[in-house]
């Protein structure tokens, strides 16, 4: 993302108009929008057309914006994290699978779907590369889903 924004910022301009969903990372976005504020940089970068937002915070988490809500979830806390190398790439694949997987683009969806997302990243950096992912069972990601329910009320 950092290319197009200093290379090509025309070409991502006009590619945004056309996009619903966009995900992101912190300094990303910021400098996408030239604005160190997050809240005042979503906001800007709605305005050049995805309708909803994601941020990527790493070890803090993720925000959505929608335009008329911002939703907030912390990253889930663990006690070693091995490799966090393609986090950011895991929890935008979870979040993208769960919302492919319900084709529902409701705001209560779209939240669970952060989660989702936060669950799949959690468990990522929880060993090195894909191992971690590779021996995955679904048991799993619901057993993790549970434990960020109670952790966070959503």
């Amino acid at each position: 993302m950092n290319y197009w924004i200093s290379s090509k910022p025309d070409a991502l301009k006009r590619t945004l108009k056309e996009v619903d969903l966009l995900t992101i990372n912190e300094s990303e976005i910021r400098q996408l929008a030239g604005e160190a504020g997050l809240v005042k940089a979503a906001k800007i970068v709605q305005a050049m057309g995805p309708k909803t937002i994601v941020v990527k915070q790493g070890s803090y988490g993720a925000l959505m914006f929608n335009g008329h809500s911002v939703f907030s979830a912390p990253a889930y806390p663990l006690e070693n994290v091995f490799d966090p190398t393609g986090a950011g790439d895991t929890f935008a694949g979870g979040f993208m699978g769960y919302l492919a997987s319900t084709m529902n683009f409701s705001e209560e969806i779209m939240r669970k779907a952060v989660i989702f997302g936060s669950v799949m990243a959690s468990l990522n950096v929880e060993s090195f590369s894909l191992d971690r992912l590779r021996g995955l069972d679904y048991r799993e990601i619901e057993g993790r889903y549970r434990e960020f329910k109670r952790l966070t009320p959503f």
